[in-house]
């Protein structure tokens, strides 16, 4: 078959000036899948130790509260509201605000900044009352 060269081509990556909003794009898509699987498997270790002994739930203990377990718990609390605060500026633009390209630059740099505050904050309690 011959190619018509009167049919264009599909835009590519390449083409595209990248913004914040396409990073907050593919950080909700890595957000969402790091949340299903990285919680998943916690809690089905949580589960599993409850079930099988004391012993079992003093290891778990131990290592969530070891210095990479605490990582692993901020971290994941970071997917959580950058997971959600993404998905509210996605429920802003489905009902149809927010496409100006300086709203929407705005809204994506936003969306990064309230989920590291969130963060921050939620661990500050947590540190907090356990001080």
């Amino acid at each position: 078959m011959a190619r018509t060269t009167s049919r264009p081509l599909s835009p590519h990556l390449t083409i595209w000036k990248w913004g914040p909003h396409m990073a907050v794009s593919i950080i909700h898509r890595v957000t969402g899948n790091g949340l299903a699987t990285v919680g998943a498997l916690g809690l089905l270790w949580w589960l599993m130790a409850a079930a099988i002994g004391s012993d079992a739930y003093a290891l778990f203990v131990k290592c969530a509260t070891s210095p990479i377990g605490y990582l692993v718990m901020i971290g994941l609390s970071w997917f959580f509201f950058q997971h959600l605060c993404s998905g509210l500026r996605h429920f802003v633009l489905d009902i149809g605000a927010g496409y100006e390209l300086k709203a929407n630059k705005s809204w994506s740099i936003a969306t990064f900044i309230v989920a590291l505050l969130l963060t921050g904050f939620m661990w500050l309690y947590i540190f907090g009352k356990a001080l």
